[in-house]
């Protein structure tokens, strides 16, 4: 056992969890391999995922198919050892007054059979499963009454475990012990404050020291309640206050070039050009734009709005905003047809006014990409829209004042690196995402950006009607189409990917093409096919042919998630809807509506779709608001899934969850907020233990930055 006299409280818990009395060198390996435990601050910060109240045990009369975990006390039988290989186990039965249930363990068998002793009495905790019809309790905790501790807390922590822990006479009730030694061998000192005692008060949170003990042993489930309280705001003000200093950070460090004045172009386009009064939403984030460039840094910022929601249009004034302080603009777009549709579209709104608009792909032969290199080094193409071409070594600027980047998520950090060597000074960047992101997660994961949320769509939108109909209404499905295409206009059928198996996918693909064109023969209907297999080439004529209209019917896999805009198109199917994720199903419903007439989205799903599913379904159908679905979707999925979050590490959090403590992550983010308004450099001595945790917490920079 390692002596804690004379030490300071960070090697205290720094401390090689081998020498925890009861640990060594064998039992340390394996907690090191399993549980990722290999100090003693990891065992401390390993916290209980329940408590089982041990003051109130049930009989085993009560025990039904409904019954989930349960506390037993009881004559334990004889035991047994069946089967052989991986089918070795020892059994035996625990009997009250009311009824026998058998227990099971298939690991660590010769360490329980010593241990064990039929005819004394014990309490067994555990899940309750049933082979045969009987009830049974596998892998159980168990204790004999004469190892229950008069003094001990009623509430027992339940501990993660895993098999070969437990093989090793490590399982919860093991991991509980050791926790114990080790709270029993710290002080107050060893577990200091670092939240300002102004916070602390403000927010009446228990010590640190009495909130570690009490997640593990509480005395009472209101002291427990009172823990993990304190600790859940612990982790959301440290990432709030991270994030919120290496804001302030970047935002003091980063040189942007200056638009210091709204010139002739913008104004011309404003007043003269603009085909429709801008909504409230846009105009906001005009005006934080605007305040962003005008200061002399470089603006980072993220434009979040939901499909239709007319970021375009303030990509385009922006762009404008740039042109009359003298700098160059490039809109960079993940596919072909995307930048070609916006090169379009800036060219006919910009038309008469004296700028010029270029675009640059992989088609554009060499000499027309010749001379518009030329162009954009000697100044006279101010707008350069394309896709990944635009970040090649020979794409030379001579000032390039504002980077924007279409969907964010197809661009990788080291290609949006590539843009900044662009500049002498680093552009402006705006980067624009029609997947919304709940305001929980934007809070904690991107709380380092600037970001901007257009919550508006423009008036004269008519929402999407989204219905749901099950397999055999097809042929009704089928006939709507063909009502739709006889009034001149066009549909998307989509078909999901199925992540296992290419292969499946395209003969599901096939198999439906077909099928589609025994309803929609040729010559009255004509058919594009889209998927993934297809040469960039192939994909981009069939995808020509749906935009040209020489097609009515696009079929394709996900891939026209991101992307065209078709006006005339008004009707969406999503075949097996109920295999689709809903931000998924909801970025496919924004490829129609985006015109002035009705348009409907049908998410088509096998007769008896699973519960979670038909729950996806209820809120496509009950819903077009992008916001509301994000944070249903993070409330079905977890925030790990959203976003890329899984992959960053910063929400690991131990015990915080930012879909059920909104209500904490507000008091967290209002707290780190005020406190760095005075206090930005954490230099007040009030401020010192809380500076010293961030030092110490260096290692957990967030990814998200976007420059």
């Amino acid at each position: 056992m390692v002596s804690l006299m004379n030490r300071t409280s960070t090697e205290i818990l720094a401390s090689p969890i081998e020498y925890l009395k009861g640990v060594g060198p064998q039992r340390a390996m394996i907690l090191r391999k399993e549980l990722g435990i290999d100090t003693f601050r990891d065992l401390l910060e390993l916290y209980p995922y329940r408590h089982v109240d041990k003051s109130h045990t049930s009989s085993i009369s009560e025990i039904s198919t409904a019954t989930e975990f349960i506390l037993l006390a009881g004559f334990l039988g004889s035991l047994q050892i069946l089967g052989e290989g991986k089918s070795k186990r020892l059994v035996t039965t625990l009997k009250d007054a009311t009824g026998t249930v058998q227990l099971v363990w298939f690991q660590g068998i010769s360490w329980m059979e010593k241990n064990l002793r039929p005819g004394f009495r014990y309490r067994a905790y555990g899940k309750i499963g049933f082979f045969n019809g009987e009830a049974q309790l596998t892998h159980p905790e168990i204790e004999g009454f004469d190892e229950i501790k008069a003094d001990s807390s009623p509430l027992q922590p339940i501990y993660p475990s895993t098999e070969k822990l437990k093989s090793r006479g490590l399982g919860g009730r093991q991991i509980a012990k050791l926790t114990h030694q080790l709270l029993s061998q710290l002080r107050e000192k060893d577990l200091p404050e670092f939240i300002p005692a102004e916070i602390r008060n403000k927010t009446e949170l228990v010590s640190r020291f009495q909130a570690l003990q009490s997640i593990h042993f509480p005395e009472t489930s209101k002291a427990y309640h009172k823990a993990l309280f304190r600790l859940k705001f612990e982790e959301l003000f440290l990432n709030q206050v991270r994030t919120g200093m290496i804001k302030t950070q970047r935002q003091k460090q980063s040189h942007g070039v200056i638009f210091n004045k709204v010139g002739p172009l913008f104004n011309d386009f404003y007043t003269n050009v603009l085909p429709f009064e801008l909504t409230g939403a846009q105009k906001r984030v005009l005006r934080e734009i605007r305040q962003d460039t005008a200061t002399g840094h470089q603006m980072n910022r993220l434009l979040q709005g939901d499909v239709g929601s007319g970021k375009t249009m303030v990509a385009l004034l922006t762009i404008l905003l740039a042109a009359d302080n003298g700098f160059q603009s490039c809109l960079v777009a993940p596919t072909e047809i995307l930048s070609n549709q916006h090169a379009s579209n800036f060219s006919e709104m910009l038309e008469g006014l004296p700028i010029t608009v270029k675009l640059l792909t992989g088609s554009v032969k060499s000499a027309a990409r010749r001379k518009i290199l030329e162009e954009l080094a000697d100044g006279s193409v101010q707008i350069l829209i394309g896709t990944h071409a635009v970040l090649e070594d020979p794409v030379i600027f001579r000032n390039l004042g504002l980077a924007i980047i279409d969907e964010q998520h197809r661009f990788g950090v080291a290609q949006r690196a590539r843009i900044w060597k662009k500049a002498q000074i680093s552009p402006h960047v705006l980067v624009m995402t029609a997947t919304p992101i709940p305001r929980t997660l934007a809070m904690t994961a991107y709380n380092e950006l600037d970001y901007s949320v257009i919550d508006e769509l423009p008036p004269g939108r008519q929402p999407v009607r989204t219905v749901q109909r099950y397999e055999y209404n097809r042929p009704n499905v089928m006939d709507f189409i063909k009502a739709e295409i006889k009034k001149g206009r066009q549909a998307y059928i989509i078909f999901p990917l199925i992540e296992e198996s290419e292969k499946l996918d395209y003969e599901n693909l096939m198999k439906g093409y077909e099928n589609l064109k025994a309803y929609f023969p040729e010559p009255a209907y004509y058919i594009s096919m889209v998927h993934g297999r297809q040469k960039q080439e192939v994909r981009e004529t069939n995808m020509k042919r749906f935009v040209s209209g020489d097609t009515q019917i696009m079929v394709a896999t996900t891939v026209i998630e991101v992307g065209v805009h078709i006006s005339n198109a008004t009707v969406m199917v999503v075949e097996s809807a109920e295999k689709f994720g809903l931000s998924q199903l909801h970025q496919l419903r924004g490829r129609v509506g985006r015109g002035a007439d009705q348009s409907y989205c049908i998410l088509l799903t096998g007769n008896k779709p699973g519960a979670e599913a038909r729950e996806r379904v209820r809120i496509m159908c009950e819903t077009t608001d992008g916001f509301r679905i994000a944070e249903k979707d993070m409330e079905l999925r977890g925030p790990g899934d959203i976003a890329g979050t899984r992959q960053s590490g910063l929400l690991d959090f131990k015990l915080a969850d930012i879909v059920q403590d909104r209500d904490i992550l507000q008091q967290a983010a209002q707290a780190a907020h005020e406190l760095l308004e005075k206090d930005p450099e954490l230099d007040f001595p009030g401020n010192m233990g809380l500076r010293q945790q961030m030092m110490h917490e260096k290692g957990k920079t967030p990814w998200s930055r976007i420059s």
